[in-house]
């Protein structure tokens, strides 16, 4: 009996505690606007580019704008922001952010534009690392899957309502009303957040503290680090080259109308919102890794039907759409609860700054190379767009083998001895 091995917690004692809960609410409401903001910019080039006159290589900088300042500003930050409650970061980037949406909507030409989204994404690239840092503080490793399915469920709400809310707001009012929209329910959020959440400063009050240099230094110089934000902006890639021209290869090439156009948000959203919290328990319950090597691989099958899709009828192409939804979700819930996992909770909030920077520049990168790759032909049909399918899938298959190299549960003794490791070559080379 004594050399039983013990049994599992049962899962209802892995529970949350109702604040718990409300602080994911918080910080899922957050998400839901800031994903929103980038998601809807891409199905708004159809009234951007007839109301500013501008070509399609213009509409994709207005794009690239908000993600390359978002990469800048998440860079400047990593070097500042574990000095600080991460609350009071959370609600300076927000603020910025909510602003520089709302100048967005106002915008009167194309140079406004392009400043406001340029605006929105210095503050916008604070946000996301904050939002990972604190549920990574605040849950454990072994709770992180959960409370991750429940934030990643903020991007399926934006597609089942924030996608298609927003293009019915364009449609019936202007293409201003989206962002209007996003900015009223952000000054919602922000005295929410003021009230409701407590300080987020626990990461203040132990660890040794690093100077900034010292900070990138760590970063540079542990194979850690490098390989798990590799496994981000490769998570990041192989999804969205695929994302800018979704809809107008499902409009000009399958045939869809934009009712139909937006049913692909929608029934994609509805999959994912209802597959989140399930594969958050997955992860906790079965291992990252393995359930991330599963989905991952899944989803190679519908990205590969998704770009040699031919003239079909629509209920089809919303089946396999709304499964390469719920398997790129199922990617990245494990695949992010890996990646917080490989730093000290100290320096958690600057390696998220730098992941979410390299989040960024990945996705200006991919909207990108598929502008590279991608011709509009004569009759406004996508040549090439197959070729996008198969980079995302080569870029998805190198995903798992780096993700296999990342320690699960054994990343803090991995950390501890790579940090050993550098004590001994300074000693060495001294």
């Amino acid at each position: 009996m004594l050399n039983a091995k013990p049994r599992p917690l049962p899962l209802q004692q892995s529970n949350m505690t109702w604040k718990e809960r409300l602080l994911l609410l918080l910080l899922a409401a957050i998400n839901f606007t800031h994903i929103l903001d980038f998601m809807i910019m891409m199905p708004l080039g159809n009234f951007l580019m007839p109301f500013f006159h501008i070509k399609a290589q213009q509409f994709s900088v207005v794009v690239a704008s908000y993600s390359i300042s978002a990469a800048i500003s998440g860079f400047g930050a990593a070097f500042f922001v574990d000095k600080f409650d991460r609350k009071k970061v959370l609600l300076f980037g927000y603020t910025g952010f909510i602003i520089g949406t709302v100048c967005c909507g106002i915008a009167p030409t194309y140079e406004l534009l392009l400043l406001a989204r340029i605006v929105a994404g210095l503050f916008g690239g604070l946000i996301g690392a904050q939002v990972l840092s604190i549920v990574a503080d605040i849950f454990p490793y072994e709770r992180r899957g959960q409370a991750m399915g429940i934030i990643f469920s903020a991007f399926a709400l934006a597609s089942i309502f924030g996608v298609p809310f927003s293009l019915y707001l364009a449609e019936t009012i202007s293409w201003h009303a989206p962002f209007i929209f996003i900015g009223l329910l952000g000054f919602i959020i922000i005295p929410a957040v003021m009230k409701l959440m407590a300080p987020m400063n626990k990461h203040l009050h132990g660890g040794v503290r690093v100077n900034p240099v010292q900070m990138l230094r760590n970063v540079v110089t542990s194979r850690l680090q490098l390989t798990a934000l590799a496994l981000s902006g490769c998570l990041m890639l192989g999804h969205f080259v695929i994302i800018p021209f979704l809809n107008p290869f499902m409009e000009f090439n399958v045939g869809f109308t934009a009712h139909q156009r937006n049913l692909i948000y929608m029934v994609g959203g509805i999959v994912s919102f209802i597959s989140s919290p399930v594969i958050g328990k997955m992860a906790d319950k079965y291992g990252k890794h393995k359930v991330f090597t599963i989905f991952a691989l899944l989803s190679l099958i519908p990205i590969f039907l998704i770009t040699n899709m031919p003239p079909i009828k629509y209920y089809f192409v919303l089946m396999v759409t709304g499964i390469w939804f719920m398997l790129s979700t199922g990617r990245g819930i494990p695949a992010q609860a890996i990646i917080s996992n490989v730093v000290a909770p100290e320096q958690r909030g600057s390696f998220m700054s730098f992941n979410s920077c390299i989040q960024q520049l990945f996705t200006g990168m991919a909207s990108l190379i598929a502008g590279w790759v991608i011709v509009v032909g004569p009759d406004q049909k996508l040549v090439h767009y197959p070729w996008v399918g198969y980079i995302s899938i080569a870029v998805v298959l190198l995903c798992v083998l780096i993700a296999a190299k990342i320690p699960g549960k054994s990343a803090p003794q991995a950390i501890e001895k790579e940090q050993h490791l550098k004590e001994s070559e300074e000693k060495i080379a001294v």
